[in-house]
């Protein structure tokens, strides 16, 4: 029986379907790319913001009509299953199966109870051999196997994972849920507190990704900083990183959403000093004014977020920061979006990404009155995008003349020129980098090249 996945929303969402997949996979149902292949289609969910919402049921549409051809089977989980399942179950009863995320311990035995309706299907299932194709897909990416397959009782524990992230990175996962109550967020709803993965089952994963040959780890949680806090009474991510580094054949480590609040001196100080850990922190600020910072219940505040920065570029002078930003939250004035806009223009950071508010359902924040009109909204992130384009190329420009470490990751469509990525850039969320050079480069290689010119998020870089 042929399987087809669809993974929508987060990296953390990305960890699950591969877990998924694996299960799959090791039970011996063949994975395939083209959902007009699939005899059944599994779609991983994100119901974090109305955007994501409008994506994951346009996509359940889209998929539910490959029903009409070869498609038997359509099961739905993930974020919004958890949100609205009674609703979507009377909206789509096109949908065979919705799995909530809290039912995950209990996923493979409803998808099994679900296939088992049709006897054909298991005799097929167990005399079919998965087949590995030539093709950059699914197929023949690495199967993670550590554990008894058939102990699924424990979703968070399963270690079977198929990356799909192509042969150079992979995620590493290293909590879920979270526990900062941001009134705008509907994330603690969905997922519950952060729950802390052990240390010392992190650095087992770790060991399995680096022996399969993986070179780069992303670690990630809802907030990275706070790992360790929930289990062990103290923040470990630190400690963690450090232990992370001394595994053999990893050459980057990075880790994304760091809390402004709970990036410590040990950190700053192992980011400075550990080759292996990329000099780049992913920070989302959220907003600068104080005013508005408070109605979102973060944590920090404006100067705390400044003194930060300052400090971030004074110890490590080759630091690479990225920011996320909210315009539009309820009662956001005129001046407290300016207040942003200028501190963004001061603070020029190299990344940066923006969100108009979306009113979520449940939370705090969507029962303020003073909501923001939507045109608003759009016209405050069109500025915000306006001015970061503007100055990322000229953050870029800086960097022309230096030499830096590219990580092949394939060529482009003519043949002639390399892509790959530097320390500076996340995958799928960062630029590129293009790279002429006269050596023959395998995907995965790292490669030595000066930056000699620029685009508005990409560099263009010649072989040294």
């Amino acid at each position: 029986m042929k399987i087809g996945f669809v993974s929508l929303g987060c990296s953390k969402n990305l960890v699950d379907t591969e877990k998924t997949i694996g299960i799959f996979k090791a039970n011996g149902y063949e994975i395939v790319n083209l959902p007009e292949e699939a005899e059944v289609i599994v779609i991983n969910t994100c119901g974090f913001i109305e955007s994501a919402k409008e994506e994951a049921i346009n996509t359940i549409l889209e998929m539910a009509e490959y029903k009409k051809q070869k498609c038997k089977y359509l099961i739905v989980m993930g974020c919004l299953v958890e949100r609205y399942r009674e609703e979507l179950e009377k909206a789509i009863p096109e949908v065979d199966l919705y799995i909530k995320y809290s039912e995950y311990n209990m996923l493979w035995k409803k998808i099994q109870s679900l296939l088992k309706s049709n006897r054909k299907n298991e005799e097929y299932i167990e005399k079919e051999k998965i087949s590995i194709d030539s093709n950059k897909n699914i197929n023949n990416k690495k199967t993670i196997k550590t554990q008894d397959i058939n102990k699924y009782n424990d979703f968070d524990a399963i270690e079977e994972r198929v990356i799909s992230t192509g042969e150079n990175y992979a995620y590493l996962k290293i909590a879920d849920g979270c526990s900062n109550r941001c009134t705008y967020c509907a994330i603690p709803y969905i997922r519950g507190p952060q729950i802390s993965r052990k240390m010392e089952d992190i650095l087992k994963e770790a060991k399995r990704l680096a022996d399969s040959g993986y070179k780069e780890l992303i670690v990630i949680a809802q907030d990275t900083t706070k790992y360790g806090i929930d289990i062990y009474g103290e923040p470990k991510l630190a400690e963690l990183l450090e232990k992370i580094s001394k595994i053999d054949g990893i050459k980057w480590i990075r880790f994304l959403y760091a809390y402004p609040e709970t990036i410590t001196k040990d950190l700053i100080k192992l980011v400075k000093e550990n080759d292996k850990i990329c000099k780049y922190f992913d920070i989302p600020i959220q907003h600068i004014s104080d005013t508005v910072l408070k109605r979102m219940n973060r944590q920090s505040n404006g100067k705390t977020i400044r003194n930060l920065i300052q400090t971030l570029r004074k110890e490590i002078p080759n630091v690479v920061i990225r920011t996320t930003v909210m315009v539009g939250f309820p009662g956001e004035t005129k001046e407290d979006f300016e207040e942003l806009y200028n501190f963004l223009k001061e603070a020029r950071f190299d990344k940066l990404g923006c969100f108009a508010y979306s009113k979520e359902e449940g939370t705090p924040a969507a029962r303020i009155k003073e909501q923001i009109h939507p045109m608003t909204k759009k016209s405050r992130y069109n500025k915000i995008m306006s001015l970061q384009q503007g100055m990322s190329k000229e953050n870029l420009e800086k960097q022309i003349g230096k030499e830096v470490d590219i990580l092949i990751e394939g060529k482009s469509f003519d043949g002639r020129t390399y892509i790959g990525r530097t320390y500076m850039d996340v995958p799928d969320i960062d630029g590129i980098a293009y790279l002429n050079t006269d050596k023959n480069l395998q995907e995965g290689d790292f490669a030595k090249a000066k930056i000699i010119d620029v685009s508005n998020y990409d560099l263009i870089c010649k072989g040294i």
